[in-house]
């Protein structure tokens, strides 16, 4: 794992359960419980982990533009789950009742090879990926 990705995990982490607006949000615990279940498992945890409208995304590089090919988990309001993508025309994948039953879905549908980060973004990796296989 890169510098770069533990450190954007430690900042995850760190602020996964801290109040955006005063007095909270009903999906502040359940995403908190999902940061803490995804980061265990070393295959998410070697990817560069994003955040947005209470998800959690993964991206196979570390820079802006970040890869859209890993389903990312999202919180639904009454504490379940969700899984969809890779992007956001793709279908709901699933809906579970726990962090641990969203991540799984998420290591299913893993790309092969994925990981460890590529430290560059979306466009540089796949000009890093062209070289790799033809070479």
């Amino acid at each position: 794992m890169t510098n770069t990705v533990d450190a954007a995990w430690r900042k995850i982490l760190a602020t996964a359960g801290e109040p955006r607006r005063p007095g909270g949000s009903p999906l502040l615990q359940p995403f908190a419980e999902m940061v803490r279940v995804a980061h265990a498992e070393p295959l998410l945890r070697q990817l560069f982990p994003w955040t947005g409208m209470w998800e959690l995304h993964f991206s196979r590089c570390t820079e802006i533009r970040h890869t859209w090919d890993i389903p990312y988990i999202g919180t639904l309001g009454d504490g379940r789950y969700y899984v969809e993508g890779p992007s956001r025309s793709s279908p709901r994948i699933a809906e579970t009742d726990s962090a641990q039953a969203a991540v799984a879905a998420v290591i299913d549908r893993l790309p092969p090879g994925c990981g460890p980060a590529f430290l560059g973004n979306a466009e540089e990796l796949a000009v890093h990926e062209r070289a790799r296989d033809s070479g």
